[in-house]
């Protein structure tokens, strides 16, 4: 997983595909658990092919832990087929989705 630093209120999280995605999900968590750090989060599902209940539940998890900080999080370049799994499970009314990077960075900036 790549995490970029775009400014010291955003961080880009670019997620892979399983066992990578629990991985890289591990290390995105330690990092919203830095008591100093505190940004809104883009998730970038580009590499991610397919989701399973744990995936999901870790992705729900992270909504909770930025959510109970005050901040944002947006999902972004989500495949057909990942999303109709988010569609199945009710999941597209709970995250907020864009269509790319670009597009999740200025509804941040613009909200903000």
């Amino acid at each position: 997983m790549a995490l970029n630093r775009w400014s010291e209120s955003i961080l880009i999280a670019e997620l892979n595909d399983e066992p990578a995605f629990s991985e890289d999900m591990e290390l995105l968590m330690r990092e919203v658990d830095e008591p100093e750090s505190s940004p809104d989060i883009i998730v970038d599902l580009r590499g991610v092919c397919r989701l399973n209940s744990s995936n999901l539940a870790q992705l729900l998890r992270l909504r909770k832990k930025i959510a109970a900080r005050g901040r944002r999080l947006r999902m972004c370049s989500v495949n057909d087929q990942v999303w109709s799994v988010l569609l199945v499970t009710g999941l597209d009314g709970v995250f907020d989705f864009t269509d790319d990077v670009s597009t999740s960075l200025a509804s941040l900036q613009i909200d903000g």
